[in-house]
C-alpha cells in the first residue's frame, strides 16, 4: 500500500523525473533570457563602429569586390582576412581620439599641425567623396532599375539624392543614428545571396582564404590597391572620430570638458567591441561577395564586370533569382547608408577646418555651413551622373585622391593617438604604435602603386 506522500506525488522515481524536467525547463528559460539580454546589450553597444564598417561596403566597394571575384576567382580571397586587423586598428585609433579629445579628427589636426596640411587633406577628401557619391548614386539607380525597369534611371538618381539629404537634414540625430544601425544589417543580404548558390567548394574557398597569392600584373595591382583604398579610406577616419563625439553629445555631454571627463574604462571597452564588430561585418561581406562572384561569374568566364549592377545582372542566370534580388537590394541599401557617411565626413572635415558649427545633432538653422557642405557634396555627386562621367572613371579619380590623402592622414592619426598630451593615459601602446606605422607605410606603398598603375 502506498504511503500518503507517494499517493500525492507519485513514486520517488516519478518525483525525481518531474523535478529534473522542471529544473531543466527553468534552466533553459534562464539561459534563453540571458541570451536575449546579452544580445540586447550587445546591440546597444554597437554604434559608430558598426555604421562606419557597414558604410565601407558601399556600391563602389561592392563593384571592386565583384570585379575581384569575377576576374581572379578565389585567388585574392585572403585580402578579406588581411585587411580586417589593419582597418580595425586604425579605426580604433580614430575612435579613441574622438573620445579623449571631445573633438573630430579635423579639429584635432587643426590644433596640432600646420593649416596647409589640414586644408590639403580636406580638399582632397571632399573631391574623393563627391566622386564616390556620384558613383554610388548611379549604382543605386541602376540596381533599382533592375528591379523596377519602368522607372527611369535619371529620376531614380535624383530621388536617392533627395532622400539622403532629407534624412540628414530633417531627421533628429537620435533617430537617424538608429536608422543607420538598422540599415547596416542590409549587408547580410550578401551572406544570404552567396549561401543560396549551389555547389560551393568550401575546401577550395578556405584554402584561398588562408593562402596569400597574387600575379602582380597591372590590373591585379589596381584591384588590390582598390580594395585597400576602399577598406582603409580617409572618409572612414573622419566619420568615426566625429561620430564618437556625436554619441557623447547624445548622452548629454555637451561641452568638450565634460566629454573628455566622462571617458571610463567601460567606454573604451564598449568602443572596441563596436569598432571591431563593425570592421568584422565589413570584411565578412567582402569575403562573401568575392566568393559569390568567383563561384559563378569567374567559373562561367564572365570576367568583364564593371559595376555592382553588372554583377547583380550577371548573377541571375547563374545563381538564380534569390541571389539576384538580394544582391540588387544590397546595392540600394548600402548606398543609402554610405552616401550620408561620405557627405557627412566631408562636411565634418571642412567645418572643423574652418571652425564652423558642426554636427548632425544640430538643426539646419544653427549650422547652415555644415549642412551646406553636405548639400554641395551631394549635388556635385548628383551632377556627375548627368555630364556623362563614366562611373568607373569616377572611382579611379576617387582612388587617386584617396591614394594621395590616406597615407598623410594616417601619419597624423598615429602621431595624435600616440601623444600622451593629447590622449593622456589612452595613448597608443608601443606595440600599437609600431603597427600603426607599418599600416601607414603599407598604405603609402599602395597609394603610390595605385597612381603608378593607373597612369603608367
Amino acid at each position: 500500500m502506498k504511503d500518503p506522500i507517494e499517493r500525492a506525488f507519485g513514486s520517488s522515481a516519478e518525483l525525481l523525473d518531474k523535478t529534473v524536467a522542471k529544473t531543466g525547463h527553468i534552466a533553459e528559460s534562464i539561459v534563453n533570457q540571458k541570451a536575449v539580454q546579452g544580445a540586447r546589450k550587445y546591440w546597444e553597444v554597437l554604434g559608430p563602429g558598426l555604421t562606419t564598417g557597414a558604410s565601407d561596403d558601399d556600391p563602389s566597394g561592392i563593384a571592386t569586390y565583384s570585379q575581384t571575384g569575377a576576374q581572379y576567382g578565389f585567388q585574392l580571397l585572403w585580402l578579406s582576412i588581411f585587411t580586417f586587423p589593419l582597418m580595425a586598428i586604425i579605426q580604433e585609433m580614430c575612435a579613441r581620439i574622438g573620445l579623449m579629445t571631445g573633438r573630430g579628427l579635423a579639429a584635432n589636426i587643426r590644433n596640432y599641425f600646420p593649416r596647409w596640411v589640414l586644408y590639403t587633406c580636406t580638399i582632397l577628401l571632399f573631391f574623393a567623396n563627391t566622386f564616390n557619391i556620384g558613383a554610388d548614386l548611379g549604382a543605386m539607380a541602376q540596381a533599382t532599375n533592375l528591379l523596377l525597369p519602368k522607372v527611369a534611371i535619371p529620376l531614380l538618381v535624383v530621388l536617392f539624392a533627395i532622400a539622403g539629404l532629407a534624412m540628414q537634414i530633417y531627421v533628429p540625430y537620435r533617430k537617424y543614428s538608429q536608422y543607420l544601425k538598422w540599415l547596416a544589417l542590409i549587408l547580410l543580404s550578401y551572406v544570404f545571396s552567396t549561401l543560396l548558390i549551389n555547389g560551393l567548394d568550401w575546401g577550395q574557398i578556405m584554402r584561398h582564404l588562408v593562402t596569400p597569392s597574387f600575379n602582380m600584373d597591372k590590373n591585379q595591382i589596381i584591384l588590390i590597391c582598390g580594395i585597400l583604398g576602399t577598406t582603409i579610406s580617409p572618409y572612414l577616419f573622419f566619420w568615426q572620430t566625429s561620430q564618437e563625439v556625436e554619441e557623447a553629445i547624445l548622452k548629454g555631454e555637451t561641452s568638450i570638458a565634460s566629454r573628455k571627463a566622462e571617458v571610463r574604462d567601460s567606454h573604451i571597452k564598449d568602443m572596441r567591441i563596436d569598432v571591431w564588430s563593425g570592421m568584422f561585418l565589413s570584411n565578412i561581406v567582402m569575403f562573401f561577395i568575392i566568393t559569390a562572384c568567383a563561384a559563378t561569374l569567374n567559373a562561367s568566364g564572365l570576367t568583364n564586370i564593371r559595376t555592382a549592377s553588372d554583377a547583380a545582372e550577371a548573377l541571375r542566370p547563374l545563381a538564380g533569382n534569390g541571389t539576384y534580388y538580394l544582391f540588387a537590394i544590397g546595392i540600394i541599401g548600402t548606398g543609402l547608408l554610405a552616401i550620408p557617411v561620405l557627405a557627412g565626413s566631408a562636411s565634418y572635415a571642412i567645418s572643423e577646418s574652418f571652425g564652423w558649427k558642426e554636427g548632425l545633432y544640430r538643426k539646419l538653422s544653427s549650422a547652415y555651413a555644415f549642412y551646406g557642405v553636405i548639400i554641395l557634396a551631394t549635388v556635385i555627386g548628383l551632377g556627375l551622373n548627368f555630364i556623362g562621367l563614366d562611373p568607373i572613371k569616377a572611382l579611379i579619380y576617387s582612388a587617386v585622391a584617396n591614394g594621395l590623402v590616406a597615407p598623410v592622414v594616417l601619419v597624423l592619426i598615429v602621431i595624435l593617438s600616440s601623444n600622451k598630451k593629447v590622449m593622456n593615459d589612452r595613448a597608443n601602446s608601443g606595440f600599437t604604435k609600431v603597427l600603426g606605422w607599418i599600416i601607414t607605410a603599407f598604405m603609402a606603398i599602395a597609394g603610390i602603386a595605385t597612381i603608378y598603375s593607373i597612369f603608367a
